[in-house]
């Protein structure tokens, strides 16, 4: 029996249409990568049952699965407490998931298991624009919903049972939108890509003005921003809507948490161009008076899948270590 420490570990981050595995050193330096699309497993045990064989498969041609020390886990509606997913809404698993132990079981391996935005965070605090910050607030614009994570005193707020952060379950508009948790008027009803699309229907309705997006095969908010690059009045509004609403979010949420800064993540993060005018303004306007001007908000720099498997790595490290092999 070796004695060595480890240096490796797994990052596997779930996303709604890929599952992400790597294999990760004690530096942050991805040495191996594998992808499979999760909707292939609409089974929750073939699915573990796929990430169970990739990832020993990729340890193996990597240094070895002797010398992986642990697997951090990343998905949405996760729990780190408890090491579960539960209830997901976007996911193809309903109820309550109990993944970290049934990996665990697998595995013969330490396993963490966190929500995405966790995730995210941990990856910005340890590898990107939070490094060096002790009280900051992650937002994870995603096509399918808007997540949050925060640290306070240069630790992640997970809350009493662990569902701190979800801003996206916020209200901002009194009886609003039907959101998919089943309440009405939600952040991402708004700001989600479903929301801006949705914004954009609402907007060509409401007038018989010439537009742009009137004459697009496909509505998504990378098409109406790109209405926007030719001065498209319509598409702008949208924007303009939009931005304003998740400006009043961001403001509460800095109201209540006083961060150093709000940093921007994920795919919808490439939209923030068109989003940037009516969301500044509208948080400068709606934020505590004792922070205007004081709170950064920043776009994360990271790429959205690798810095997303190394928060999976850094929750990785996280977690007691155990193994069968010992």
């Amino acid at each position: 029996m070796s004695s060595a420490i480890k240096s490796k570990v797994i990052g596997i981050d779930i996303g709604y249409t890929t599952t992400t595995i790597a294999v990760v050193d004690i530096r942050g330096t991805i040495l191996a990568l594998d992808s499979f699309h999760t909707s292939s497993y609409p089974q929750i045990n073939s699915f573990v049952d796929q990430i169970c064989e990739r990832l020993v498969k990729l340890a193996e041609a990597n240094g070895g699965y002797e010398n992986i020390r642990s697997v951090g886990v990343t998905v949405a509606n996760a729990n780190y407490k408890t090491g579960s997913i539960e209830n997901a809404v976007n996911m193809p698993w309903k109820g309550e998931i109990p993944l970290a132990l049934m990996l665990r079981d697998r595995l013969g391996l330490a396993v963490a298991v966190g929500n995405d935005a966790h995730g995210t965070a941990m990856g910005e605090f340890a590898f990107g624009s939070a490094h060096g910050m002790s009280n900051f607030i992650i937002i994870s614009l995603g096509h399918g919903g808007i997540g949050s994570c925060f640290f306070s005193n240069g630790t992640p707020h997970l809350g009493h049972r662990g569902f701190a952060g979800e801003v996206g379950h916020t209200c901002v508009v009194k009886d609003g939108r039907q959101c998919t948790c089943g309440r009405k008027g939600c952040l991402e009803e708004y700001a989600a890509e479903r929301g801006i699309i949705q914004t954009a229907r609402e907007v060509m309705e409401e007038s018989n003005e010439p537009s742009l997006m009137r004459s697009l095969t496909e509505l998504t908010s990378m098409t109406i921003g790109e209405c926007c690059d030719q001065n498209d009045k319509l598409a702008w509004e949208v924007f303009r809507r939009t931005g304003y609403l998740l400006g009043i979010g961001l403001a509460n949420y800095a109201t209540v948490i006083n961060p150093e800064a709000i940093i921007l993540t994920g795919e919808q993060t490439q939209i923030y161009k068109w989003l940037e005018p009516s969301l500044v303004e509208s948080f400068e306007q709606h934020v505590f008076h004792n922070m205007r001007g004081k709170v950064k908000l920043v776009v994360s720099t990271l790429d959205n899948h690798q810095r997303d498997v190394l928060g999976a790595s850094a929750l990785a490290w996280t977690v007691k270590e155990y193994s069968l092999f010992l």
